[in-house]
């Protein structure tokens, strides 16, 4: 019985994160295409959906703990999709922040080009796919490739902050539309490190190894993790 309550927890956690990986797509895609309905529909409809996921999903780790006792690998399966499911709530949140974002700039002109902020979303969702996966197949290798993703995300942010901040300094005129843009380029960071949190808890959950903070071996030596 147990294990067929674990599969169902398992399925609910996997619709949960494709509601997700839909709130940032469309978040994204309003703002790209300047669709003001798909932006709308990610504030007043997804929102709500996610929240109420995020209590039903609490709802049913805490019967399932209450209800079996579960031990071991169950119970840390139990504590770890707890987690993910606050996760998930947390990345809707930032995607209706870019939702919201999407909203003030497709009514104005670009700053610039939008290049770096597709690439940004194009791997940021990719990672977050691939976390659950890692989670579900208990892939600890999978798992460590998210993680390593994380700093192209990084770095395709610290490329858009330097170039916004010359538009800034050449034009006044730009700071608003460019501090929104730095906006949605953070929430999408911020998604990202929360796929690579799930995927360092997939490892620990495999492998038994605490891989926090990043801490791989790097290519002039190791690394000085505790």
């Amino acid at each position: 019985m147990l294990e067929e309550r674990m599969t169902a927890l398992k399925r609910e956690i996997l619709g949960y994160a494709g509601l997700v990986e839909d709130m940032i797509e469309k978040a994204v895609t309003g703002l790209l295409q300047k669709r003001h309905e798909m932006l709308t529909e990610v504030i007043e409809q997804y929102e709500p959906r996610a929240n109420a996921l995020e209590i039903e999903m609490d709802d049913m780790c805490t019967a399932l703990i209450a209800q079996y006792e579960p031990k071991a690998r169950d119970l840390r399966t139990i504590l770890m999709v707890l987690k993910m499911s606050n996760d998930f709530e947390r990345m809707g949140d930032h995607a209706v922040n870019i939702a919201e974002s999407g909203l003030y700039l497709m009514e104005r002109p670009p700053v610039k080009p939008y290049i770096d902020v597709p690439r940004m979303a194009e791997v940021t969702i990719k990672m977050l796919r691939d976390s659950i996966t890692a989670f579900v197949n208990e892939d600890a290798v999978l798992a460590k490739n998210v993680c390593e993703r994380d700093s192209i995300v990084d770095d395709l942010r610290i490329q858009l902050l330097r170039e916004l901040i010359t538009y800034m300094a050449s034009d006044p005129g730009t700071i608003e539309r460019a501090l929104h843009l730095i906006r949605v380029s953070g929430n999408l960071e911020r998604i990202a490190d929360l796929a690579t949190n799930a995927c360092e808890d997939v490892i620990f959950m495999v492998e038994g190894r605490v891989i926090k903070h990043h801490h791989f071996e790097e290519p002039d030596g190791p690394s000085t993790s505790n």
